[in-house]
């Protein structure tokens, strides 16, 4: 396979070759505002380092993110925080469900990885002490890397805080063993809000190519960017490239659930997923492909998400095996 394919035709041969899939799985009707999302959408989107980008499907109408912001919320904590951080939450797969009360009863309140929602909380915990506005900070942050449309969906913020039980729980149960600074309360708000921003599959491959470049972000150019000059704007270094092999590292062993390692096994790159439908995979050195399908299966992928990758590795080649 050359290392340079036509990235156009294979995104529309994806979404042709998964076209019979579309609907499979279940939309995540445990959270009201998500339980109407239309089964029948599907969306691919690539973008690669040398700024060649295409997509096809669905792939410009936005979306609930959901965990795929936990990648973002990570970003921010570990530039306040550093290396510290890793006292509060682990680096290990969990091999639990993404909720899982269990594991984190038996380890102390730690959670065995920032990717899974115990983990996440603690993560918001940290933005909530550390940023004044801790979701200004989020928004800004993934507004400077796919532009300044994205929001927060406060129908679907409210919708997770009105059902966030569980994750209360898991909160509550962190904080009885020391291991949340604030108040539950405080920590669900900012955690529900992460996971309501809203995205498409476009903006997801944009906001994320710091990952598949050594953490170095060049911005789409457009009129807006540029100011009108015509100039190319300047990259960013938003993390150093020692960081961002790392947080790619537990996107390949965390980032997918507890199918991370069956994904590494069928797809082979590291990625994150949310309840949402969406999924982004990052080709170090190459570039970035965003899905999405709001149908899921058992462990909360994307159902056709996950097929649509496969077809995208074996007709491109590209994976960090």
């Amino acid at each position: 396979m050359s290392s340079q394919p036509d990235i156009a035709t294979i995104v529309q041969r994806v979404r042709d070759e998964v076209a019979s899939r579309i609907g499979e799985g279940r939309v995540a009707d445990y959270i009201p505002a998500l339980a109407h999302v239309p089964i029948d959408r599907f969306g691919i989107a690539v973008r690669t380092s040398c700024g060649q980008s295409a997509h096809a499907g669905d792939a410009e109408e936005p979306f609930s993110i959901q965990s795929i912001s936990k990648v973002f919320t990570l970003t921010l904590a570990l530039q306040a925080r550093g290396e510290a951080l890793w006292r509060r939450v682990g680096k290990e797969p969990s091999g639990d469900p993404f909720n899982s009360l269990l594991q984190l009863e038996h380890e102390c309140g730690v959670p065995r990885n920032p990717l899974i929602n115990a983990g996440a909380l603690v993560v918001a915990d940290c933005l909530v002490s550390d940023y004044e506005k801790p979701l200004d900070a989020l928004l800004s942050k993934v507004r400077s890397l796919a532009g300044k449309r994205i929001a927060f969906d406060t129908a679907v913020a409210h919708s997770e805080l009105a059902t966030a039980d569980r994750n209360a729980s898991m909160a509550h149960l962190m904080k009885s063993f020391g291991n949340l600074e604030n108040s539950v309360d405080a920590v669900l708000d900012a955690y529900c809000h992460q996971c309501s921003l809203s995205m498409n599959c476009c903006e997801l491959a944009a906001a994320l190519g710091y990952l598949a470049d050594c953490g170095s972000h060049s911005p789409v150019a457009s009129a807006e960017s540029t100011q009108g000059t015509g100039a190319t704007p300047r990259a960013t270094q938003i993390v150093d490239a020692a960081r961002a092999r790392r947080i790619n590292a537990l996107m390949l062993t965390c980032g997918t659930y507890d199918r991370a390692g069956e994904f590494a096994y069928e797809v082979g790159l590291p990625a994150k997923s949310g309840v949402g439908g969406g999924i982004v995979a990052v080709i170090p050195g190459r570039g970035t492909v965003a899905v999405w399908s709001p149908g899921l299966g058992e462990s909360g992928n994307s159902v056709v998400g996950v097929e649509a990758l496969k077809r995208f590795v074996a007709l491109t080649g590209w994976s960090v095996f």
